[in-house]
């Protein structure tokens, strides 16, 4: 098991874990003070594609914690440059999603389009409707390539659990009879792409969540540590049976102890 003392760099899931809802879990802001302080580098990376790294940003600095829009990547980030690796600039793109999505897909200069197009890139869809998904069967059935930022079957609300991405997902599979290349959380991707980005290396680096299918089964696919929070969807012994390498309460459970390993 990786020591606290060896870990170098994070990829940190957000929700259940920095925060829950719009209420911010305790001891963010010192938790982020800790980790640049002590040359901790780390990325922020969430399932969820409904905003973009700037909103995520700004909701944390409402919080009392800066993190750089450039330290946050979502499944629609990630899924928009693994495309941008393998199609040029100028390539047409269907989005069956949100705005945060769309605006994924301009950034790496993909062109928006409805007809005529190489990808179809799929993800929540809050005005889901059944032309929308018509239209993304006929052209993935046309030869567009189909891929989904995740595949998470629900997700948590205020109600209990409502459809997630992977819901809407399933819908478009079915319909197209093609099964979707995924890309956020569990596949690796995403780890990936942060550890890229902070130079890290997965000997020394950690994933940090609250779900063992999504944020630590992630992790162990990319080959890294994972510690997992118990302010989130898991609890203690889900944890234990799945072999987490550590367990703790909460961020603030995490940065006490972490501070006194490697306190002088």
């Amino acid at each position: 098991m990786p020591h606290l003392r060896d870990i170098k760099h994070l990829v940190i899931d957000m929700d259940g874990v920095l925060y829950r809802g719009n209420d911010p879990l305790p001891k963010l802001p010192e938790f982020f003070d800790f980790l640049r302080g002590h040359g901790i580098g780390f990325r922020l990376a969430t399932n969820n594609s409904g905003s973009t790294p700037q909103q995520y940003a700004a909701k944390l600095r409402k919080m009392g914690a800066e993190v750089a829009p450039a330290e946050i990547i979502t499944s629609g980030t990630a899924t928009a440059r693994w495309l941008a690796g393998r199609f040029p600039p100028g390539t047409r793109v269907h989005v069956f999603g949100e705005a945060s999505l769309r605006t994924a897909m301009t950034e790496v200069g993909f062109e928006l389009a409805d007809e005529d197009v190489a990808v179809v890139a799929a993800s929540i869809d809050w005005g889901v409707t059944f032309e929308k998904i018509k239209r993304a069967c006929l052209l993935i059935r046309r030869g567009a390539l189909f891929v989904a930022t995740n595949l998470d079957p629900t997700r948590p609300t205020e109600e209990g659990l409502v459809p997630g991405t992977g819901a809407l997902i399933a819908a478009i599979a079915t319909g197209a009879e093609v099964q979707p290349i995924a890309i956020g959380k569990p596949e690796p991707t995403m780890f990936q792409q942060a550890m890229a980005e902070m130079g890290a290396a997965p000997a020394t680096t950690a994933t940090l969540g609250d779900r063992i299918d999504t944020d630590m089964e992630g992790g162990r696919r990319a080959g890294v540590a994972t510690i997992l929070v118990l302010s989130g969807s898991t609890s203690r012994p889900e944890a234990e049976a799945y072999g987490t390498d550590h367990i703790f309460e909460d961020i603030a459970d995490l940065l006490s102890t972490w501070q006194a390993v490697l306190k002088p």
